[in-house]
């Protein structure tokens, strides 16, 4: 046998695999075939997308399933042995592994990096000497200096029938954690970014520690209601029996009229007084809900100290990191407990860091990251930028607004706008313009809008149930206001994210969405709101990057109003979370920056209550005219009281118009590009065919025109709306070769109507074929001056209409003398379409 004509995978089946089995690798339970490190970068342009092939490894060797330890890259025996090393060493970094391997079928070349095995960085072995699992394990650990009692590390992660392997950063998430807490490590922080299963990677975690009875009792943190109960009945599901929510209201048992399967730790006793069910093993709650200002709401109080082993606090950015915050007394009760932090956003500025609580990240996961995975969704930006958002806008004088105030007189601009002054107009504009889009992409699209606050919100909702009077008439819920204060909408929530339920279609909101929604089929999101947050910012772009593949959602879009999406550009947008955290002297914290919930003007409000299902109360973040800012007023300082907010004006009569909108892509280094679709077409098109006649040439060579129509596709050429961009000037459909003729290369457009009229008047060339085969020719270019060239080519065509009327599939190819001859006749008909241009 010759195994220079073997191909790659016959390599593998004959000589790489056995070699593997021979080592004592079990192929079942201990080695991944074709592991899917990505699952290929989506690439957005216009209304289209398109994925990049995914990266797969040929074998990743794991001690146990999810706890890989070395790759192999192979390649056929017309490669040397090490040419897939570059390929094996960037998954071996992405798997956080030490070995990374490489094989042609004549032998192995590990490279041993760290020199645990070999004496050298590369070394080449004989098939029959790779190292089985118990020596790349021992070297593994020796690497990761974890200690010879290894019960957590060395337990399996939990799978069922229906539970999916983790995704290569999971593993790395979940095992560095459980090696963390082997060493001794007490505080831990994870950065995952929104969209990449936190909650999923604290179960594996938590699944591992419990099962092994390194940690025995543990507490689960959040700060929301629904992430809690979404959790109990999701992730968190195989813990049932052991597991118990720790509430004081009972709030989150039922929700939209669906009984919740959840056992409640806390039950009044016969003097009403809270009483903690101490049996139970894992406990999930709400900071909120444990602490408060009346002892009697400190329920966590009547655990031991040392009760819980482990305490896991998801969106730990919320308030665990302020030292003045009620939530992180909590923290300190347990402080003997092992605490995991888990987070989308590490909160770091001069006042507050995750940082100088939990220690540097022992793992971040970033968007960019996500995207460039192919994992999280991409997204493109529309910025919207009004006239007087830009230019001002100065009262004349003496005017008053519509409540017969006296309006200040000064210049207000877009940082006033829906806070200390709203314009009618410019709130239509807003609800007009996100219409208008909608419809022209699909009105049905999950979308939400943040509004600056819940009066804001209101009234946008409003003037979009206005704009929408069709879509409102088939269901009144097609727009809802979801905010604190507003249970029906509230109850609205679940609806809106289940992607089986098609309403509510537009959620407004100002803060109550911005973290902890799963909204995973959400296309649209909307800013109508300022952003001075980093924190927020990411939180609210973290709603619209998961991907539904089912749902066909893929990418979303960003409209932007109020310039938000210039922290884009902010160097610290996407990168890794730097300390900057400067505590003053004595040790005292600011709490919050703006932006986070139980806080108004930045100030954590000291006299607020908490409904587990409903929010704060007496808190100024939940007041309908602020939802979480002091609206007008001056900044509180800390130990102020809150101050009653400026007079907020009202104006109905000043015309905004649009004076600039433009549309930005997401690049493939994560910055946004801010060229047109031309242009982005243009470059992508001419970087694989420089010149005219080579575009003409490949086109013409091509067995299928569809086959160039798709790679270009691949380079992010987005046919529609390039075509109906092209259609507009020319007044009817052109040919995709069109498209690329004029956009790129500056050449007249011909419709696919004239292209067949051409055709046509060259009948002679059909001559040779007899009746029946000529009138099956003319149909095919009727066709093809209908729906494309695409059409003609399958030849499934010829069971369609008007080719059914004409015989069978089998006569019509007979007519031809046989499909091979019908083959070419359609090859000649391309020809006679695109002759024209082909010199």
């Amino acid at each position: 046998m010759d195994k220079k004509q073997l191909t790659e995978q016959d390599i593998r089946t004959k000589y790489i695999t056995p070699a593997i089995t021979a080592a004592g690798w079990n192929i079942h339970t201990q080695v991944y075939e074709e592991f899917s490190v990505t699952d290929g970068r989506i690439v957005v342009r216009g209304r289209m997308h398109s994925r990049q092939p995914p990266r797969r490894a040929d074998y990743v060797l794991c001690y146990q399933k999810a706890k890989p330890i070395a790759v192999i890259e192979a390649k056929d025996n017309k490669h040397r042995v090490g040419d897939g090393m570059q390929q094996a060493l960037d998954y071996a970094d992405k798997l956080d592994i030490p070995f990374a391997i490489t094989s042609n079928g004549d032998s192995f070349l590990v490279n041993d990096r760290h020199g645990l095995i070999y004496p050298q960085v590369e070394t080449e072995i004989a098939l029959n000497e790779l190292p089985g699992p118990d020596a790349l394990w021992e070297a593994y650990c020796r690497w990761k200096d974890i200690p010879t009692e290894r019960p957590a590390i060395e337990y399996p992660y939990h799978e069922d029938v229906n539970s999916r392997t983790p995704r290569y950063y999971q593993m790395v998430a979940i095992n560095r954690t459980i090696e963390g807490v082997a060493r001794g490590q007490n505080r831990i922080l994870l950065v995952m970014a929104t969209g990449t299963g936190k909650t999923f990677t604290a179960f594996q975690i938590i699944w591992r520690l419990w099962k092994s009875k390194q940690k025995k009792r543990i507490l689960f943190l959040a700060d929301r209601n629904i992430l809690v109960d979404q959790t109990m009945n999701n992730d968190f599901k195989p813990f049932a029996g052991a597991m118990a929510k720790l509430s004081p209201k009972g709030g989150g048992m039922e929700r939209n009229g669906k009984k919740l399967d959840i056992e409640l730790a806390v039950k009044k006793d016969k003097d009403r007084v809270n009483k903690v069910d101490t049996s139970y093993e894992i406990y999930l709650g709400l900071y909120q809900a444990l602490s408060g200002t009346e002892e009697e709401r400190n329920v966590y109080k009547q655990f031991s100290r040392d009760f819980f082993d482990l305490i896991v606090i998801d969106e730990c950015h919320r308030g665990s990191a302020s030292e003045e915050s009620a939530w992180r007394a909590i923290l300190e009760y347990f402080d003997s407990a092992t605490h995991v932090g888990l987070t989308a956003t590490p909160k770091e500025t001069k006042d507050v860091s995750n940082i100088h609580y939990f220690g540097e990240p022992i793992y971040t996961y970033s968007l960019k990251q996500g995207i460039d995975d192919g994992f999280l969704a991409p997204y493109k930006v529309i910025r919207v930028d009004f006239d007087k958002d830009l230019q001002g806008w100065r009262p004349s004088k003496g005017q008053t607004d519509k409540k017969g105030q006296l309006i200040d007189d000064r210049i207000y601009n877009q940082r006033d706008f829906d806070r200390t002054i709203t314009m009618d107009q410019r709130t239509e504009l807003v609800a007009r313009t996100m219409t208008e889009y909608m419809q022209k992409t699909d009105p049905m699209q999950k979308t939400i809008v943040f509004c600056e606050n819940i009066d804001h919100a209101e009234r946008m909702k409003q003037a979009l149930i206005n704009l929408n009077p069709e879509q409102v008439a088939k269901n009144r819920k097609y727009v809802m206001r979801i905010t604190g204060d507003d249970k029906e909408g509230k109850d609205e929530l679940d609806n809106f994210i289940d992607p089986e339920e098609p309403y509510p279609v537009i959620a407004v909101t100002s803060k109550l969405m911005t973290t902890g929604v799963d909204a995973k089929t959400c296309k649209l999101i909307v800013l109508d709101q300022r952003i001075q947050s980093m924190t927020e910012f990411k939180q609210i772009i973290g709603r619209g990057t998961r991907i539904d593949e089912t749902f066909g959602k893929h990418w979303f879009t960003i409209l932007d109003f109020k310039k938000a999406t210039e922290l884009f550009a902010d160097e610290k947008f996407d990168g890794p979370p730097e300390q900057i955290y400067e505590p003053e002297a004595g040790g005292s914290i600011v709490p919050p920056e703006p932006g986070d919930e139980n806080t108004a003007g930045g100030v954590e409000y000291p006299g607020a209550t908490y409904d587990p299902n409903m929010g704060c109360s007496g808190d100024p973040s939940t007041d309908p005219s602020t939802d979480g800012y002091n609206t007008g007023a001056e900044p509180w300082g800390p130990g102020d009281e809150p101050r009653e907010p400026r007079k907020k004006f009202h104006v109905g009569s000043v015309e905004f118009s649009i004076i600039d909108q433009r549309v930005q892509y997401l690049g493939s280094d994560g910055k946004l590009i801010n060229e047109s679709l031309t242009d982005f077409t243009r470059k992508s098109v001419q970087g694989q065919y420089a010149t005219l006649n080579d575009f003409i040439k490949r086109w013409n060579d091509a067995d299928r025109k569809q086959a160039v129509i798709d790679e270009l596709s691949a380079q992010g050429v987005s046919w529609e709306d390039l075509t109906e961009d092209l259609k507009g000037k020319l007044g009817d459909e052109p040919d995709p070769f069109d498209v690329i003729l004029h956009i790129v290369y500056g050449q007249p457009a011909l419709t696919r109507k004239q292209r067949v009229v051409h055709a046509k008047s060259r009948r002679n060339i059909f001559d040779r074929y007899n009746t029946q085969a000529q009138a099956v020719l003319d149909a095919l270019l009727d066709k093809y001056a209908d729906t494309g060239v695409q059409s003609i080519e399958d030849i499934k065509v010829l069971k369609l209409a008007p080719f059914d009327q004409m015989g069978t599939p089998m006569e019509l190819l007979s007519a031809f003398g046989g499909k091979d001859d019908y083959t070419s006749a359609v090859r000649e008909l391309e020809t006679s379409l695109y002759e024209d241009d082909a010199g």
